[in-house]
């Protein structure tokens, strides 16, 4: 168990698959109080049943592609559990397609959930952070094509470029209020999202993720809760010097 952790609040977007399910099951595991949100209800519900049975913790179901949304869910998390102290901006959507097959309705969306979704939970995360006094942290989830770039996939890379940009600025505005802001960049990982790309160029999971797997330093994918237990790490006191610091959790691929 993380130090310092147990009986903490943090609000997980994106929590209903993948990286943001994990962090639910690693935070639980933690003691840490939950409020999950996304946009499938079916999934956000078995992901809140899997969690219940170790801590506290809640599901609302909404896009945060709406302000108003990401104010009330972060007001529900006040309301219910008294306190925020951790923010995981998990949520994430994916278009694979280069500039000239991008539709607007893609882009805006990429830059609706990616991008604005961030800043718009962020802000009102901060908000009451700063009103409850004893400050917080926040976990963006980039990717490491905010680093580098992936062919074929304008509106995700530059989505992502942004967040770190916008981690990096937001870390500097609000340190002085005990606010740690941060940023994970994964790499490839064993998600829905991923398994999706793969069958969309011909793989079925298990083949595609074992070629993928044999192209990366060291040689396979990354389970969920591998990127979890990082943004655990950096949302707890652990990384207390932690701010603005852009972490890449792709097994070497971005240091070649």
């Amino acid at each position: 168990m993380t130090m310092g952790m147990n009986g903490k609040v943090a609000l997980i977007t994106g929590a209903t698959s993948g990286i943001g399910a994990a962090c639910a099951r690693v935070f639980a595991n933690a003691g840490v109080k939950l409020m999950l949100t996304g946009r499938n209800a079916a999934r956000g519900q078995a992901v809140l049943k899997q969690v219940q049975a170790e801590t506290d913790a809640a599901f609302l179901a909404g896009d945060v592609q709406d302000s108003a949304f990401c104010d009330a869910v972060v007001e529900e998390t006040m309301t219910r559990f008294g306190a925020l102290d951790v923010l995981v901006n998990n949520a994430g959507v994916i278009h694979r397609t280069a500039a000239l097959e991008t539709t607007d309705k893609d882009w805006i969306e990429a830059m609706g959930i990616n991008v604005n979704g961030v800043f718009w939970c962020s802000r009102a995360a901060v908000r009451a952070m700063k009103a409850g006094g004893r400050g917080g942290a926040i976990v963006n989830v980039s990717s490491e094509w905010g680093l580098t770039a992936g062919k074929g996939h304008v509106a995700y890379c530059t989505s992502k470029g942004a967040v770190i940009n916008l981690t990096r600025a937001m870390a500097l505005d609000h340190i002085e209020d005990g606010i740690r802001v941060n940023a994970v960049c994964p790499g490839e990982v064993r998600t829905p999202m991923l398994e999706n790309g793969l069958k969309r160029r011909g793989f079925d999971a298990k083949t595609g993720f074992e070629i993928l797997g044999k192209t990366l330093p060291i040689g396979r994918v990354a389970e969920p809760e591998e990127v979890a237990k990082v943004i655990l790490f950096l949302a707890s006191p652990d990384a207390s010097y932690m701010a603005g610091s852009i972490v890449p959790v792709d097994a070497g691929a971005t240091a070649r």
